[in-house]
């Protein structure tokens, strides 16, 4: 009976044998591929090497007749417009700015240039029906953003009409009465290192500055009072000491040059400089320091920007009103951007001045103003801060009444700042204060 051949050998041998066997089947079915792909190689190379630069130079060349396309962000590119330009064109065509609206047109080069501003329409127009109806002799009202110097709103009212085609907000032609007292608080606090709690006394009444009430020495019948009252209080004596004894005209000087006074500040349109004069005596210190007198003048708007300053950890931005312009086209040629323009005292000293301030709202002279705000659930988690100042123009025919304040929500967005000035006649409209709380009721509530 035939059957298979046994192997001749060890086992081992046989295993090592049978291995081989299956290699050689597995190359003898891979051979035909590996022919296949090596002469494909080959015929790649004999034609790379020899035709290669022949398609290269035919297909690598461009018609000469047919220039090249431009690429469409090229196509797109307008010029661009600066600040200063753009204000040349607002000074030249003569835009009718006011009232403020969210758009307006100007022309460059006889092209028609469409600008958006950055007004809050709605707060603008409540501001303005406010006005009308304050029964005030003159009014205007500045609403910024201290985070950004962004200008929300811009109205001013004269019912007499004589400065029709003037904005009141840009106007530095009124006194700054008791507002000019953040300069001199400002100064005492980080020049003089008084706080909140310093100790200080006045003879007479608050709101009176007569030479005996300016003595050094305090007298049998001097009342003591704290740094932060004198402040919230407006306490006219206390200032005037401070003025004379601690800084002197040198450093009220300074530090109102800190804030802008006597020096121009840029805006998208006109702003008058507010004037500060250099006292030589000692009762025109007080005066100044105080600010009981008529020679430092001042504009809504630049008082808005004292606030801001304080309410942004001590740095001023520059305030703009035109947030972008387009040309015809529909292509934005100018876009504003924030911008620094002082830092007229540190942030510590400007968390003290905000201390001052949240004291006049709630204990201070805007203590029955401000009553109603706080009392609303709106307001439990916005924190408040005013600075008010009256004083009567040399013919006692006008009173001119302000209160600058911010408000900053906890959350840390939607701060605004304010200025409010009312000139008053032989009736009293509106008082400042009342119409900053409507103001500031709308801005959180509506």
């Amino acid at each position: 009976m035939k059957g298979t051949p046994k192997y001749q050998g060890t086992w081992r041998d046989y295993q090592k044998k049978l291995k081989r066997d299956i290699q050689k089947q597995y190359y003898l079915r891979k051979m035909p591929w590996v022919v296949l792909r090596a002469g494909g190689s080959f015929l790649v190379f004999l034609v790379v090497l020899y035709g290669g630069p022949q398609i290269l130079s035919t297909f690598g060349k461009k018609p000469a007749q047919q220039p090249e396309p431009r690429l469409e962000h090229e196509q797109e590119r307008a010029p661009r417009l600066s600040r200063g330009r753009l204000q040349e064109l607002l000074l030249l065509s003569k835009a009718d700015l006011f009232p403020v609206s969210k758009t307006y047109s100007c022309e460059e080069q006889g092209k028609k240039l469409t600008l958006e501003t950055s007004i809050d329409t709605g707060l603008q127009a409540f501001v303005e029906r406010l006005l009308k109806r304050s029964m005030t002799y003159e009014a205007a009202v500045v609403v910024l953003n201290p985070k950004s110097g962004e200008i929300l709103a811009l109205a001013n009212h004269d019912r007499s009409e004589q400065r029709r085609e003037e904005n009141l907000c840009l106007k530095a032609d009124f006194p700054a009465a008791s507002i000019f007292k953040i300069v001199t608080a400002a100064a005492a606090i980080e020049a003089k290192g008084f706080v909140l709690g310093t100790k200080l006394v006045f003879r007479g009444r608050r709101h009176t500055l007569y030479r005996s009430q300016l003595k050094k020495t305090a007298g049998r019948y001097a009342t003591k009072t704290t740094f932060e009252k004198a402040f919230s209080c407006s306490i006219n004596p206390v200032f005037g000491k401070i003025g004379i004894y601690e800084l002197g005209s040198s450093l009220l000087s300074e530090y109102a040059e800190r804030f802008l006074f006597n020096r121009r500040i840029p805006f998208d349109v006109p702003l008058e400089t507010s004037q500060v004069e250099v006292p030589e005596d000692e009762y025109g210190v007080a005066e100044m320091a105080s600010g009981f007198n008529r020679k430092t003048l001042v504009s809504p708007l630049h008082v808005a920007l004292i606030t801001a300053a304080i309410a942004n950890g001590g740095i001023m931005m520059a305030p703009w009103l035109v947030r972008d312009a387009k040309d015809e086209a529909g292509r934005v040629i100018y876009r504003a951007s924030p911008s620094q323009l002082g830092n007229p005292v540190g942030e510590k000293t400007a968390r003290t001045i905000m201390s001052l301030m949240k004291a006049t709202a709630f204990k201070g002279t805007c203590r029955s103003a401000f009553r109603p705000l706080v009392r609303k659930r709106s307001f439990s988690k916005i924190e408040l801060g005013a600075k008010t100042g009256t004083i009567n123009d040399a013919k006692d025919q006008h009173k001119y009444d302000w209160v600058t304040c911010y408000a900053i929500p906890q959350q840390g967005t939607g701060a605004v700042c304010l200025a409010v000035l009312v000139v008053h006649g032989k009736k009293l409209g509106i008082r400042a204060n009342e119409m900053a709380r409507y103001i500031l009721d709308y801005r959180f509530s509506s």
